[in-house]
Order: C-alpha cells, then structure tokens, then sequence
C-alpha cells in the first residue's frame, strides 16, 4: 500500500515537491547477477517475490539495506534502488567499494544466490514543473544521478557534475533530455573538499527555474549550497542538498536545511 500524504502546494516560482509515503516492510531477496561498472563500483542485481510490490517513486529515494552479523543483529546502511522492475520482481543497487566496511564486503562477496534483506524505501518527494536541471555529487550520488538522468524527458535539459576519483570512475548515462556530463577528478583523500565541484559549477550558467541537487560528503554539500545561495543567488525553493555520508561516522548522513 502507498498513499500520498500532505503533498506540498507549489511554492511561488518554485516547482511541486510532493511527499509520498509507502509502505514499510522487510524484503527477502537473493542476488541474481554482479558486474563491475568500473573499478570501484558494483552493481548488483536482486531478485524475490517480496519486490512484487515495491515502490519507488523518486530518483533520490534510499532503501535500507541488512546486512548479516556474527551477533544476529544486522548492520543496516541506506542506498539507492538504482533500477527497479516490479512486474519482472528485480532491483538494481550500486554499491561503491573504495572503502573497507560492512556494505563493502558483503558486496565484493556477493554471487548469484547470495541473500539480502531490505526495507523501504519509507517514502519519496517527487519534484515536478522542473525543466532544467543541474545534478552535483560524487560517488555516492552517482546511482541518484544516474536514475535522474536516464529518466530524463525530451525537453528537458541535464548538467552533471560529479566528483570522481580518475577516468576509469567516470559513468556514461543515457537519457531523452539534453545532457551534459563534467567530471571533476580528485583522490578519494580530498572527497571532503568542496573546492572542485564549487570551480566546476561556476563555469556553468544557471539559468532562471533550474532546479539545482545536491549530494556528497556533509561538509561539501554544505559547502556547496552555500555557495549557490549566498554567491550566486539562487533561490532556495529551487534548491535541495544533502549529506549522503559523513565523514568519520559510520551510517550517517545528514538532510541540509
């Protein structure tokens, strides 16, 4: 069951956001296939009857993965459902694997077979009367960029700038709408330092009613809007940031006001 819940009445020359909630239940799924997309980046395939019907309404929506412990409780970390396909009971999750942790393991680990628990996602803000669209993140966001983009409509026009580690990190993204891709390279060492993706983002123009996302480390993404707001004016209502992780702080991230 899902049902929408408060939706958000068009904000003065803003876009709709519209909050849905969804059902919240535990998911037994089993890998169906892993293949590396590049060096440090996986992506897995689940499959089960539990994903009959699972619901993700927006590209930013996270699920919550569980991972097995020797103590019985489950590590638990949020990611992207990066594809989903209800009616053939498949998702698709990207898993990043340049750090050591329990998320990374259980997927350098995964083969077909392998089980996985999920829950959520818990809900989804849909964001429409977008046309024009700037998506800034790095590793992390990829997945939420890579769906943004893929479900992109004729029309519409797409520039992403994303924080990677070296061309091999780079991802290539199909879509309906204008696109443009920059990748900013920088060692894995500086993924808390803003100053890339704020130099790349001042070579583009941001046009009036561009809708202007966000997503990194907390500090960047901090960062990040700062500078949209307070150098170069933009308005809030067309703005969403997020910390997609944290650093030193295991499963945590932080939504940025």
């Amino acid at each position: 069951m899902n049902d929408l819940s408060n939706p958000s009445p068009a904000l003065p020359s803003g876009p709709k956001i519209e909050r849905f909630k969804h059902e919240l239940k535990r998911r037994n799924l089993v890998v169906e296939t892993v293949a590396a997309i590049t060096p440090n980046m996986l992506r897995i395939t689940l499959t089960g009857e539990d994903l009959a019907d699972f619901v993700s309404s927006a590209p930013d929506d996270h699920v919550k993965i569980m991972l097995p412990t020797s103590d019985g409780e489950p590590e638990r970390r949020d990611y992207t459902p990066r594809f989903y396909d209800a009616d053939a009971r498949r998702l698709v999750i990207d898993f990043a694997v340049h750090e050591a942790g329990p998320a990374t393991r259980w997927a350098l680990e995964a083969k077909p077979g392998t089980a996985l628990s999920i829950g959520g996602p818990r809900g989804s803000a849909v964001i429409t009367g977008v046309k024009r669209w700037i998506l800034i993140g790095d590793e992390t966001a990829l997945p939420a960029i890579g769906r943004r983009v893929e479900e992109g409509r004729p029309g519409d026009t797409i520039t992403v700038i994303a924080a990677v580690e070296g061309q091999a990190e780079e991802q290539s993204f199909e879509s309906k709408a204008s696109l443009r891709t920059i990748y900013v390279h920088r060692p894995l060492s500086h993924a808390t330092d803003a100053q890339p993706l704020i130099t790349a983002l001042d070579t583009v123009e941001i046009e009036p009613d561009t809708f202007v996302w966000v997503a990194a480390e907390a500090s960047v993404a901090r960062a990040i809007r700062a500078h949209l707001v307070e150098r170069r004016g933009h308005a809030l209502p067309w703005l969403k940031a997020a910390g997609y992780w944290v650093k030193g702080k295991a499963d945590a991230h932080e939504k940025i006001e």
